[in-house]
């Protein structure tokens, strides 16, 4: 193909209204998550059966919030995907005033008309923030078992999901009884879903992540540099927004404040570590293997992600999930010490949830929430 039908292609791709070229997102998304593959009718009204009886369970053993029960979606990756394309653009977005202040604060050697020079750029930032948001749901159609497994809350609708083939895998990876699995995936989502539905979760979560971005430091000297070298050769400039070959992670990086960071990480570790403790006494008596089942899911996060990866070294933001075993531990023996009561106060106000080193330290924890209501013991 010509330079000029490689341009055309280019600019095309490159269109785009908003912060986020999310077109492009989808392209790169569906070309990452494969192409659908429909649940058999009689899985998915299991899977439908036994989120009822987890409703009933968790009910029971938790003052979470008791929303309408949203009917669960048992899905495959690639319409999972679709549906979710936009449900983490929290994690992306807020990027988009860093990269508007690519063109004014750094010059491109070897380009003379700047004014020129910033109208290319221009659209640079949405779609590099296309790509990234693209690849990481990508990514997570093939690993999250649900919507419990993807670290932090979604963003534009509250529906229960569990992703039918992730959980075959999981279960034929680790040798567990299949439907064992999804009663334990089920109760999981449940837990989740009634977490997700605390009044004030979703918006602590969105101010914890504009204020890890407002502090991070990006570093496009790479990005710019790459740029340079390719404006001379059109097919090196279309490899770099190929869908199916750019690596953003390359091109920019990002270097968060480390306090700002450990907020992040003690929210999505706490969540997942109370889902844990829900889901344990809540499933015990109806999953004999659950012990094998949660050791497994624990090791798992504790092994390699490209999702987390991706965005970790794009800009910084490491989950750690292997966390929430800690969080578990915590909600365990608040509640051994100061009973179910106690714990539940997590819930009353987003500063009374855990910092990352009193995940830790419950006894610290309590002197600084507790400390009106209880005798602390050491």
């Amino acid at each position: 193909m010509d330079d000029e039908g490689i341009f055309e292609q280019l600019f095309k791709m490159l269109q785009t209204s908003g912060p986020v070229n999310w077109k492009l997102a989808r392209e790169v998304t569906k070309s990452l998550a494969g192409q659908p593959e429909p649940v058999d009718p009689s899985v998915a009204e299991e899977y439908r059966e036994l989120a009822h009886v987890a409703e009933v369970k968790i009910s029971l053993t938790t003052t979470l919030p008791s929303p309408p029960p949203g009917e669960l979606n048992p899905t495959d990756r690639a319409t999972w995907a679709a549906e979710n394309q936009q449900s983490f653009r929290v994690l992306v977005e807020p990027l988009a005033e860093k990269f508007s202040s690519l063109t004014g604060d750094v010059g491109i050697p070897g380009i003379g008309d700047a004014t020129g020079m910033e109208a290319m750029l221009a659209p640079l930032g949405p779609a590099l923030l296309g790509i990234q948001a693209g690849t990481m749901v990508g990514f997570m159609a093939h690993r999250a078992l649900g919507q419990f497994d993807t670290g932090v809350p979604a963003m534009d609708h509250d529906r229960p999901y569990v992703i039918v083939p992730n959980l075959d895998d999981f279960a034929i990876d680790h040798g567990v009884d299949h439907r064992q699995v999804r009663l334990w995936a089920s109760f999981h989502e449940v837990a989740f879903h009634r977490i997700m539905a605390v009044e004030w979760i979703r918006g602590r979560f969105v101010n914890l992540v504009e204020a890890f971005y407002t502090s991070v430091d990006i570093d496009a000297s790479d990005l710019l540099g790459k740029l340079s070298g390719a404006m001379g050769n059109p097919s090196a400039l279309q490899q770099m927004f190929n869908e199916e070959g750019a690596d953003s992670t390359a091109l920019i990086k990002g270097t968060p404040d480390p306090q700002r960071l450990a907020d992040l990480q003690a929210f999505t570790a706490f969540i997942e570590g109370y889902a844990d403790r829900v889901v344990a006494i809540s499933a015990a008596d109806l999953v004999p293997a659950i012990e094998r089942i949660e050791d497994a899911y624990n090791r798992r996060r504790t092994e390699p992600n490209q999702a987390e990866q991706f965005l970790q070294q794009f800009a910084g933001l490491e989950l750690e999930r292997h966390r929430a075993v800690d969080a578990r531990a915590f909600c365990d023996d608040v509640a051994e010490r100061w009973g179910e009561d106690s714990l539940a106060k997590v819930w009353d106000e987003p500063t009374n949830m855990p910092t990352l080193a009193e995940l830790t330290d419950p006894i610290g924890w309590a002197a600084r929430v507790l400390l009106d209501d209880i005798t602390l013991e050491e």
